[in-house]
C-alpha cells in the first residue's frame, strides 16, 4: 500500500434543519453517507462524527420559559432578595436567564466580577484597574465607586454596557436590582444569605465557599430547571448551564441523555457500512480569541456524551523532539526510518516521557471538539454535523 500524502481531515456536513421530535441518528446517518457519496470520499475505522449540541437539544424539545425559570427561582427561595454573582456577560447565554431569575424575585443584588467574567468578557481593562489603585482580590464596589472610578464602558464586540443593560432587565421584570463588584463569593453576604452562583466552571468552589460562610440558601445555575414543570424541557446534570436564547421569552437547554444518541449513531454506521466510528455531541470548544481574550467555554463541558473511544488524551510522541534529539546526527530516509521505528514502539502510556512534552495534555474529546466548533461556526454554514477522518493517524500510517 502507498504512503498516504494526507492526515487530517475536517469536514463541515450539511443536513436539514432539526425540528423537535426529528430521528436525528437516521438524518446524522444518512446525511453523512449522502455527503460521502456527493464528495467522494469513504467512511474507515475510528473516524469521527461529532454533532452540534444545539439540534441535539432542538430534536428534543428540551426548552424552557422564562417563567418556568422564575417558577423554579420563587419555589427555592420564596420571597427572600436573592444574590446572583459571577454571571458571564452575554446577551445569548445569561440575560435571558436573567430575566427569568428577576421575574421570579422581589430583588436583585447583582455582584459582577471584574475586570472580567469567567469567560474572559471585561468590563474594564487590568490597565484601568492598576490605575484605578483598585485590589481585585480583597475590593468590593459599590455601583456608585465603580462609575466614578472607571465611567461607562461598552463591550469591545458587542457595545454594550453589560451592567446598565443587565440593571435594566432586572428593573424591567418588577425587580429591584442593585449592583456590586467583587471577586469573592462570600461578600454578597453582605447583603443577602441567599445566593444564587452563576459560574461555570468554579461553581463548586463558590457553593462550598458561602455554605461555610453562613449562607442560608445557596443553588447554581446547574440547580434550576433540573426537572420538568408541567412538561417543560430540563436537565438534571446541568439545569440552566449551557443554555442559549431561543426567543425572547424561550431559552434552549444544553441536551440531555446523549449517550444514548452517539450509541446509536454508531450502530446505523456499523450497519450501513462495516465501519467502527466513533461519535461525540460537542459545545463549545474552550480556545481563546487573543484580540477580545474571551474564552469560547460557556458550557459546562465541551461534549456532553461521547462513544467509549474517545475516552482518554492522546499518547503521541513529539516527532520534532526526535529530530533535534534522539536522532540529531539522522537524516534523510535514515531519519525517517528511525522516527518511523519509534513511532511503532512507542509504549501504551507515554506519561512521563520526555519525547511526548509538548504534545496537548487535553482530553480527546475537548481536543476535537475545539475542531469541530471551529469547523462548523455558530453562524450560518448550516454544518450542525462534522465529520473528522485521519485523526488516530500518526506518521506512519498508511
Amino acid at each position: 500500500m502507498s504512503e498516504r500524502k494526507v492526515g487530517t481531515i475536517s469536514r463541515g456536513i450539511r443536513c436539514p434543519i432539526i425540528r423537535e421530535g426529528d430521528d436525528l441518528a437516521a438524518i446524522v446517518t444518512d446525511s453523512v453517507l449522502e455527503a460521502a457519496e456527493s464528495e467522494g470520499f469513504e467512511m474507515r475505522d475510528r473516524d469521527v462524527i461529532a454533532v452540534t449540541e444545539s439540534v441535539v437539544a432542538r430534536s428534543q424539545g428540551n426548552y424552557v420559559s422564562i417563567d418556568d425559570i422564575a417558577a423554579d427561582v420563587k419555589e427555592k427561595f420564596g420571597e427572600e432578595t436573592v444574590g446572583v454573582i459571577f454571571p458571564i456577560l452575554s446577551r445569548n447565554r445569561f440575560a435571558i436567564c436573567l430575566k427569568g431569575i428577576a421575574r421570579g424575585a422581589k430583588k436583585i443584588v447583582l455582584m459582577l466580577s471584574y475586570p472580567s467574567d469567567e469567560v474572559g468578557n471585561h468590563l474594564i481593562t487590568f490597565d484601568q484597574m492598576d490605575e484605578a489603585g483598585v485590589n481585585p482580590y480583597t475590593d468590593v464596589l459599590s455601583l456608585e465607586k465603580y462609575r466614578v472610578l472607571f465611567g461607562d464602558n461598552v463591550h469591545e464586540f458587542t457595545g454594550v454596557d453589560y451592567v446598565d443593560y443587565y440593571k435594566t432587565l432586572i428593573e424591567g421584570e418588577g425587580a429591584e436590582a442593585e449592583i456590586v463588584f467583587a471577586n469573592d463569593p462570600r461578600a454578597v453576604l453582605d447583603y443577602t444569605k441567599n445566593v444564587l452562583t452563576c459560574d461555570i466552571h468554579t461553581r463548586a468552589r463558590s457553593k462550598r465557599l458561602l455554605k461555610a460562610a453562613g449562607a442560608e440558601k445557596v443553588f447554581g445555575l446547574d440547580d434550576i430547571m433540573t426537572a420538568s414543570r408541567d412538561g417543560s424541557g430540563f436537565n438534571a446534570d446541568y439545569g440552566l448551564l449551557g443554555s442559549n436564547k431561543s426567543t425572547e421569552e424561550k431559552v434552549k437547554l444544553f441536551p440531555r441523555d446523549c449517550k444514548d444518541l452517539v450509541e446509536k449513531i454508531a450502530a446505523n454506521m456499523k450497519e450501513k457500512t462495516g465501519k467502527n466510528v466513533e461519535v461525540m455531541v460537542y459545545g463549545d470548544g474552550a480556545f481563546k480569541d487573543p484580540q477580545g481574550k474571551i474564552w469560547e467555554l460557556a458550557d459546562p463541558v465541551v461534549s456532553p456524551g461521547s462513544t467509549d473511544g474517545l475516552r482518554g488524551t492522546p499518547n503521541e510522541l513529539k516527532l520534532k523532539y526526535l529530530a533535534d534529539n534522539d536522532f540529531k546526527d539522522l537524516s534523510g530516509d535514515a531519519l525517517k526510518e528511525a522516527i518511523s521505528k519509534s513511532i511503532k514502539e512507542k509504549d501504551s502510556n507515554l506519561v512521563g516521557n520526555m519525547a511526548s512534552q509538548g504534545t496537548t495534555p487535553r482530553q480527546l474529546t475537548d481536543l476535537i471538539g475545539s475542531l469541530c466548533d471551529l469547523t462548523s461556526g455558530s453562524g450560518d454554514k448550516g454544518t450542525p454535523i462534522v465529520l473528522i477522518q485521519g485523526y488516530f493517524d500518526n506518521y506512519v500510517s498508511e
